[in-house]
């Protein structure tokens, strides 16, 4: 198996387990259930053409069954692509109704490519495209019915992915446009294909750069068709994963001013459940958790300490290093016992109403404690 054979299978096992990873968690989204049955058929096709899989079923089941599981697999794969976009585009009863008319082609050719099969002569039966013997009637009729209905549910499925992108917002639309891609090359192959067919059966020769320009656009198809359809949720997840690791380094450099205020006002802290310590700093629940916590709880040390900071006279609008010389002496003012202005001032507040934007300013304050100790 060369190097190419071996990334388009990790790709699939990787898609796969992606999908069905986000089927468990919506079980009831038809159309993941969709695409998710369409990446296990496509695996389950790539895998019938492997050395080792190829053999124990043309062993165990008979001569041309590899070949004919791998085609029919192909065939649902692509049936359940164009179901997905069924469920997409209409509402639940329209799509349900449609999907199961366009059950009818799929298995007019899983008949005519089973029964091609049975009747084909053990001889020649099962043997890849490229060695095919396309002068018997029933191989020929095998790959051109096959093909035929690729062909007509791959182009139905490229208009159908092409309109969507030109509607769609980004990640979306570049996960449509990259399957949009590969489904018309993997049309136009098979197109050519059948065209190929229809030449070697009545006898005539096919042009070796034709024959290995469709396998080109095949091997380019597939591995694009599998990250088009992740793409949207790798970058989703990518996204989040920024979000993540923002979060955590904002938890870390906040440290020294929350601290502070903790010693000073024990009593803010905001009490939760005990878990493990170091289970929370790795999930995506406790890292934003903790965040959160923080960035409030650094918030309501600095109101409680901001009447300190006004009998001091400081002014709003101070720069973080400004704020940070004043922030300790106002502390030990307050834990002095020390009289307070009655009046508060505002501490470090952001320029718009966001917490990420409040967790800016009171960065920059605590890395400010932090530089001048």
């Amino acid at each position: 198996m060369n190097s190419a054979m071996y990334l388009t299978a990790g790709l699939l096992f990787l898609a796969v387990l992606w999908k069905v990873y986000q089927l468990f968690q919506a079980p009831r989204d038809r159309a993941l259930r969709a695409v998710t049955f369409c990446l296990i058929c496509t695996a389950g096709s790539f895998s019938t053409g492997l050395p080792t899989e190829k053999r124990a079923l043309n062993t165990s089941v008979g001569t041309g069954a590899a070949s004919l599981a791998g085609n029919v697999l192909l065939l649902c794969a692509v049936y359940w692509l164009l179901s997905f976009y069924l469920h997409s585009a209409t509402d639940r009863q329209q799509a349900s109704r449609r999907a199961r008319l366009e059950v009818v082609p799929l298995m007019t050719t899983v008949i005519v490519i089973t029964l091609a099969t049975l009747t084909t002569p053990a001889a020649v039966r099962g043997h890849p495209y490229g060695t095919a013997d396309l002068h018997t009637p029933q191989v020929a009729a095998f790959f051109i019915a096959a093909q035929l209905y690729l062909v007509y549910a791959l182009a139905t499925t490229a208009w159908w992915t092409s309109r969507y992108a030109r509607v769609s917002q980004k990640p979306a639309t570049t996960g449509l446009w990259l399957t949009a891609s590969s489904l018309v090359c993997m049309a136009a192959a098979n197109a050519l294909r059948i065209a190929m067919d229809l030449v070697d059966w009545r006898g005539g020769a096919v042009p070796v750069w034709l024959d290995r320009g469709v396998a080109v656009l095949f091997a380019l198809a597939i591995p694009v068709f599998v990250v088009g359809l992740s793409y949207p949720g790798v970058m989703l997840r990518l996204a989040g994963f920024r979000i993540w690791r923002q979060h955590r380094r904002t938890y870390r450099r906040l440290r020294p001013l929350w601290q502070l205020l903790h010693e000073a006002f024990p009593q803010d802290a905001l009490h939760r459940k005990p878990s493990v310590i170091w289970r929370e700093d790795l999930t995506v629940r406790g890292v934003h958790r903790h965040y959160y916590r923080r960035v409030i709880e650094c918030r309501d040390g600095l109101v409680r300490a901001s009447p300190y900071m006004a009998h001091q006279a400081v002014q709003d609008g101070l720069s973080p290093e400004a704020l940070a010389s004043h922030l300790r002496p106002a502390l030990r003012s307050q834990a002095a016992g020390e009289p307070a202005s009655p009046h508060a001032i505002a501490v470090a507040l952001p320029g718009e109403d966001s917490i990420d934007a409040d967790a800016r300013q009171l960065v920059a304050l605590s890395d400010a404690l932090a530089k001048h100790g």
